[in-house]
């Protein structure tokens, strides 16, 4: 029997040219795809979502957001993604599945999405324009402000969004958890939408 050798690429290994893009002059919309992060769905099972709830802040220092809200600890980001639900975005093996599974033992099933999704962050004094071609969420920062997070579409194609910590520039942060195999599409879209701001583009091996 053949022995097969798997690599993990990123689903945009093909589509993202680092770079400029779009309308010449300064950019106005900053894409940077996040790799190599820890991504795990946390799920309250049945009437345990008070027993998840107090795992979470024994585990991590802080309750598990209740509401579309992205929390941040020392070495993790809560985000939740529905009812009695949220997913834990780290690095460097700290909250993996098998590290987590015994915290949520009996309050909630976990589903190992590290390889399923892709990340991708946007900034720039354009990205609010940007974005709102492609999603009906109101971005402006009376509502939507530091640390807001959304389930919601993009061109149809589900994501996870909420605003992450503002630039050292003040410019605000948007990030966006895609589904693997949409990505590439989603992408394309994106910087379809993003040309006419002119656009730089670029890749982090790390989550920031």
């Amino acid at each position: 029997m053949a022995d097969f050798s798997w690599d993990v690429r990123s689903p945009l290994d093909r589509a993202l040219v680092a770079g400029p893009y779009g309308a010449q002059g300064e950019a106005g919309v900053s894409l940077t795809e996040i790799r190599d992060f820890d991504l795990v769905q946390v799920m309250a099972r049945r009437g345990k979502a008070g027993e998840m709830i107090k795992a979470a802040r024994t585990h991590f220092g802080i309750a598990a957001p209740e509401t579309p809200k992205a929390i941040g600890t020392t070495d993790a980001t809560l985000i939740w993604s529905g009812p009695d639900q949220f997913l834990v975005l780290s690095k460097g093996g700290r909250h993996t599945m098998d590290r987590l599974a015994p915290v949520f033992a009996g309050s909630a099933s976990l589903s190992d999405q590290s390889h399923a999704r892709a990340l991708i962050s946007v900034s720039g004094d354009k990205a609010r324009a940007m974005l709102a071609k492609l999603s009906s969420i109101d971005l402006h920062p009376d509502v939507f402000p530091v640390g807001t997070a959304a389930a919601t579409s993009m061109d149809h194609t589900s994501v996870t969004l909420w605003r992450g910590q503002d630039r050292a520039d003040g410019q605000a942060v948007f990030d966006l958890l895609v589904f693997a195999t949409f990505t590439e599409s989603l992408w394309h879209t994106i910087l379809d939408s993003a040309a006419e701001y002119g656009v730089t583009i670029g890749h982090s091996e790390d989550l920031a």
